[in-house]
């Protein structure tokens, strides 16, 4: 994992702004139900030097519109 050198101002999924963005190219988990930091995460497949990969967008609560 690790974060892409260019990464754009919002989500390219939901178009909403994002805390954080990393980059998977192997297999991982993501458990939404007891994070305290994040509300939803947003995938977007990407190309990373020709392997597939994923770009995982991190939204806190306050920018899910959760509380």
């Amino acid at each position: 994992m690790y974060v892409p050198d260019d990464p754009p101002a919002t989500c390219p999924a939901c178009g909403d702004p994002y805390d954080s963005v990393s980059r998977h190219a192997d297999g991982f988990v993501a458990n939404l139900l007891d994070n305290e930091r994040y509300q939803r995460v947003c995938f977007t497949a990407v190309s990373d030097a020709g392997d597939p990969a994923l770009d995982c967008y991190h939204h806190t609560h306050e920018q899910a519109g959760t509380d």
